[in-house]
């Protein structure tokens, strides 16, 4: 279940940092969290995925591991990063 690449292309334009980037934790927990919502819908349809819902909870993870770091490291840019994509924290 991976991303569109417009899809991508659009989340990397918008949560990147300088023209390069497409490595830095905004971005990736861009992505990681449009991956999570795309398979929260595929959920919706398909209940008993048990081996896709495994992977949603190694994406989930893994973009909390990302958040955990982007707080330690600069908390103004976890904020906004949480406020932009609407995540609960």
């Amino acid at each position: 279940m991976s991303l569109q690449p417009e899809l991508k292309k659009e989340l990397i334009g918008k949560y990147k940092r300088s023209d390069a980037d497409t490595g830095s934790p905004e971005v990736q927990v861009a992505l990681l969290t449009a991956r999570i919502n795309s398979l929260n819908e595929h959920f919706k349809s398909h209940k008993k995925d048990h081996s896709s819902r495994r992977g949603l909870l190694k994406l989930v993870g893994q973009r909390k591991s990302l958040l955990d770091y982007l707080r330690n490291k600069d908390m103004d840019r976890y904020r906004t990063l949480i406020s932009e994509l609407g995540l609960r924290k």
